[in-house]
């Protein structure tokens, strides 16, 4: 056979994996190739990410564009380092429902798994009203205990408000996405994001600068679009959820709550949680720490900079949730060596990933700060910025793969103890001494950054090889 036959079999392979994909065919993940069940996973979730992403960079472009735009990206900023602590009860419960639910789709148990997804909606209802009504009533005093000045908590508090009442709608969006994922149909998952973002992108410059009998709502209306467009892609979720063509047959018997089980998932899903506020409530420190030395164009700089960083960061992190599906369900099939052999597979194709990344951002960087701002010193400080993060981007990388293994396998709270240590116990403080002692201001919080993310990945790959989580019964 000849060479360029063979290349035309790959590329037809791939063009053929691919289609299959994005269509979510439904496949026995346990029994076919890791190399193709980790495409088959990691292109939807990756596009699903990446639309995550743009949500924020939406906002920000359009408010970037508005009169005084230091005051709307520094609100928006902030209110999405705010809403990174509710990002984090999303996750972490979309973590549980995807170690559950993957563990007993490797059982062969789909009525079970699809018993576990709605018993983590029913918690995440009811502890997301009290959030909802704190963001509500407090939303100008959440954005003055952030660092912002008077002026921009007076102009963005409506903001605060629309986007934290709405919060319900971001953890079912992420939740009900962990289900998918969790019982392997990623593409439903990518779908909701698609449909959601590319309503927001309608909806953002209408409601923002106005148009027909729909008045210029300014700021405000980036709030509102966003909140009307992920509650359009919820909708499409819960269509999916009920029409009973999927794997997952959803009855309304599955919401009586169940405190059994309820206390299964919240084993598995409290360190899940308190794993990402302790890293949420690091990134807030560091953007208030970043506002209180830099002031407003320094907040605003690295507010943009964070975003086109979570843009690339996204979609890796959607990469590594491929693991967290195979490891939980080859781990539900009895095949550990496969689950660990999926996680290393992963790795490569995230290093690639990253590298390139990495590439972009210290040649490119300037040039992707000064599409959403066209203040020279906001410029100047989102370039130095991620020409600074972006030198640790192939680590980021590595330890989020290692640390979907470890939620994958239910073994969340691995991850929390890496993530207590690296960042209130190291990365703060270094930020801190950085930015303040040393008087560097926000570059000192900049390399404090990729700091603490290369100790959180030396630790998880000593404790990935140990193996504790292979045992750990979900």
């Amino acid at each position: 056979m000849s060479q360029s036959t063979k290349t035309q079999g790959k590329l037809s392979s791939f063009f053929d994996v691919l289609v299959q994909s994005l269509k979510g065919n439904e496949v026995d993940l346990t029994s076919i190739s890791i190399k193709r069940a980790i495409i088959l996973l990691a292109i939807p979730m990756m596009l699903e990410m990446a639309m995550e992403s743009v949500f924020a960079l939406v906002d920000l472009y359009f408010v970037g564009h508005l009169e005084n735009s230091s005051h709307a990206i520094q609100t928006v900023g902030l209110t999405e380092s705010v809403l990174t602590i509710i990002y984090s009860l999303a996750i972490g419960l979309s973590m549980a429902a995807t170690a559950v639910v993957s563990r007993r789709i490797g059982e062969k148990n789909p009525e079970a798994a699809a018993k576990a997804g709605m018993q983590t909606i029913v918690i995440a209802v009811s502890i997301n009203i009290l959030i909802s009504i704190a963001g509500l009533i407090y939303a100008r005093d959440i954005l003055l205990l952030m660092g912002a000045s008077t002026e921009t908590a007076n102009h963005g508090a409506t903001f605060v408000r629309i986007m934290m009442g709405g919060s319900i709608i971001i953890v079912l969006l992420f939740l009900i996405n962990g289900i998918f994922r969790g019982a392997g149909n990623a593409a439903i998952a990518m779908r909701s994001l698609w449909i959601a973002n590319i309503a927001n992108i309608i909806l953002c410059p209408i409601f923002i600068n106005g148009l027909g009998p729909i008045p210029a709502f300014g700021l405000t209306g980036a709030a509102i679009a966003t909140t009307i467009g992920r509650g359009i892609g919820v909708t499409y979720q819960v269509y999916n959820l009920f029409n009973g063509r999927n794997t997952l047959k959803i009855r309304i018997i599955q919401f009586i709550p169940d405190f059994v089980q309820i206390k299964t998932i919240v084993k598995i899903a409290a360190p899940a949680i308190f794993q990402f506020v302790i890293a949420s409530c690091s990134w807030v420190f560091l953007a208030e720490l970043v506002a209180t030395t830099g002031g407003d164009e320094g907040s605003a700089g690295y507010q943009t900079a964070l975003r086109l960083m979570m843009f690339f960061l996204l979609p890796a992190w959607g990469l590594s949730n491929a693991a967290a599906t195979l490891v939980g369900q080859n781990l539900g099939a009895g095949h550990i060596e496969r689950a660990e052999q999926s996680v290393y597979q992963t790795l490569k194709y995230i290093i690639i990933f990253m590298a390139i990344v990495s590439i972009l951002f210290l040649t490119c960087g300037h040039l992707f700060a000064s599409f959403f701002t066209s203040d020279v010193k906001v410029i100047e400080i989102a370039s130095r910025a991620l020409k600074i993060l972006s030198i640790g981007f192939v680590i980021y990388g590595l330890a989020m793969v290692f640390n979907s293994a470890f939620n994958g396998a239910g073994d969340t709270w691995t991850p929390t103890k890496i993530n207590i240590f690296a960042f209130w116990l190291f990365q703060i403080p270094l930020a801190y001494f950085l930015a303040k002692y040393l008087e560097m201001g926000p570059t000192g919080v900049f390399i404090a950054i990729p700091t603490a993310e290369a100790g959180i990945t030396i630790a998880a790959f000593i404790l990935f090889k140990k193996g504790k989580w292979k045992k750990t019964m979900v």
